[in-house]
């Protein structure tokens, strides 16, 4: 009889690329991911000489030390100060529980004692990479559980949290204090929230908006540059709804809707009247004066954040009017996102200086403070033909990057790009124009940031504002186009993009582990950067 089986019968069945995959499960993959980062970490991070990342690392935790001294903030560069604040009460922390014996400038050993100043800083910088870790380790944990609320299959979700815990952003953040981290991914974050919140109607879709305005500007408060990401979430979000964003019974014009809505105008308002000292100090022409910044459009200081403004309230408009959300669930969302941006802004309070408030209140005047001498000299020019040629120019770099051969980067997501295009131009083939439209939306976000990016290198730090952009929308298309699982050359190919990722995305922490370089080039900055802390190889200046 065996002879008699048909081949259809007798054939074995396909396996399901994405079970080999994730064969670990949920909770498996994410203690596999976490474990690959804590070896990551420890092999080519925490042990390595204390001086070898000191670009950033001394800034910060120079001010940390200082700070836990009494002194006033130093560092206003980007401007660092969540970052900043975290670890000078981490060293608090460690202090209080014996771990940390130099937590203050105070407690440092002088320079001239090169032993006990090389193992004082050894502590405090490793103190500090730990405190990144850790950091970088919850904010994988954290997109782990938006992406799984974003996506179907919990085993995309998987594939997605090893893309961005193995991506150039963390590799880089996961084992240095620099303030990109925690600007970009509340800011990430925020633009998941916000997808989730679209995509199906509730009671308190309005809070969900207001956490989003919450982790924006706790973002921007720690790097201005955060202000490009921020731009681009008004416009990605408008495809991200369904059939279910429709507005529920409560909010479509009932009586108690309307008085939630004026009970959040009256929030919304004392919200704003708290924060508005802090607003006027933002655009106090005597203070932006004594900062040296240059009003970047028609001469005048508020113009685009008045605009910007603007965008997001019209841009709210037209998702309310294209997924059918009521005017009162609009308008108490917008109230939400006016009281959750006010409030968030007190927490400038904590250590306050004006020149932290300038900053976060006039992002890309200061932003152009650091740009080369071309985009500033473009910048404040008449005329918007320079503007648009760098534009060009930019576009042009990273596309090159993005195709690695014309431009290598240590950016494993690059690679993702060369399936994600293809992957949208199948899904609408197969009328999945949403998803597709979705992944579109993503990748343009991602290369108008870097486009702008390109103007101080496209650094692998930056990489952390949009490569979380590049793997959403891989992910989205992957998960609509679940039958690719079958597919025969799947599960290769995905072994290979993995082994890429993976060596790509490494190579940068090994690198520096490696480097036999000296600190002698730290003496170029550190008598403007860090004044009151000699360095033992640095030469004293009168």
């Amino acid at each position: 009889m065996d002879e008699l089986r048909s081949p259809a019968l007798t054939a074995s069945p396909r396996r399901d690329a994405f079970d080999r995959l994730t064969s670990l499960g949920w909770r498996g993959g994410l203690a596999a991911i976490i474990a690959g980062l804590a070896l990551s970490f420890f092999l080519f991070g925490y042990a390595v000489i204390y001086w070898r990342n000191a670009d950033m690392d001394f800034m910060v935790i120079y001010n940390a030390l200082a700070m836990n001294d009494g002194k006033p903030q130093h560092f206003f560069d980007h401007t660092a100060y969540l970052t900043i604040l975290t670890v000078k009460h981490w060293f608090k922390l460690l202090h209080g529980l014996g771990l940390l014996d130099a937590w203050s400038l105070s407690s440092m050993p002088a320079a001239s004692d090169v032993v006990a100043f090389d193992t004082a800083m050894t502590h405090a910088i490793r103190a500090g990479r730990v405190l990144a870790f850790l950091i970088a380790a919850g904010s994988v944990l954290v997109f782990a559980g938006l992406v799984r609320a974003i996506v179907r299959d919990w085993r995309v979700a998987v594939l997605a949290v090893l893309a961005f815990a193995f991506s150039g952003g963390i590799a880089v953040h996961s084992r240095i204090l620099r303030s990109e981290l925690v600007a970009a991914l509340p800011v990430v974050f925020a633009l998941m929230i916000l997808i989730i919140a679209g995509r199906r109607a509730s009671l308190a879709r309005p809070l969900a908006l207001g956490l989003a305005a919450v982790l924006c500007v706790l973002g921007l408060e720690n790097k201005v540059q955060a202000i490009l990401l921020i731009g681009t979430l008004p416009l990605v979000i408008l495809p991200f709804g369904s059939s279910a964003s429709a507005s529920i019974a409560f909010w479509r014009g009932s009586p108690a809707a309307w008085l939630v809505t004026a009970a959040a105008a009256v929030i919304a308002g004392a919200a704003v009247g708290m924060a508005w000292p802090l607003i006027a100090t933002g655009f106090d022409r005597a203070l932006i004066d004594a900062t040296q910044f240059r009003p970047l459009v028609m001469g005048r200081y508020g113009v685009y954040q008045l605009a910007l403004m603007a965008l997001i309230g019209g841009c709210m408009i037209a998702y309310a009017a294209i997924w059918r959300v009521s005017a009162a669930e609009t308008l108490a969302s917008m109230f939400a996102m006016m009281a959750g941006a006010s409030l968030t802004l007190l927490l400038l309070y904590l250590e306050y200086d004006s020149r932290n408030v300038i900053a976060i209140a006039n992002p890309l005047e200061k932003m152009l403070t650091f740009a080369d001498t071309v985009t500033s000299d473009v910048a404040n020019g008449p005329g918007i033909l320079g503007i648009l040629g760098l534009l060009v120019e930019g576009i042009g770099s990273v596309l090159a990057r993005y195709t690695f051969v014309l431009h290598s980067s240590p950016r494993p997501t690059v690679f993702l790009t060369w399936l994600i295009v293809p992957g949208i131009v199948m899904a609408w083939r197969r009328g999945e124009r949403l998803a597709a439209l979705q992944a579109l939306t993503l990748l343009l976000a991602s290369i108008g940031i870097d486009t702008l990016g390109v103007r101080r290198g496209l650094k692998s730090e930056y990489f952390i504002f949009t490569d979380p952009l590049i793997i959403l929308s891989g992910a989205i298309l992957l998960d609509r186009l679940s039958d690719l699982r079958l597919a025969r050359w799947t599960y290769a190919a995905a072994m290979t993009l993995f082994g890429l990722h993976l060596a790509v995305g490494q190579a940068e922490p090994v690198k520096y582990a490696f480097k036999r370089t000296g600190p002698q080039s730290i003496c170029e900055w550190n008598t403007y950067y860090m004044p009151l802390l000699a360095l033992p190889w640095c030469p004293a200046k009168s």
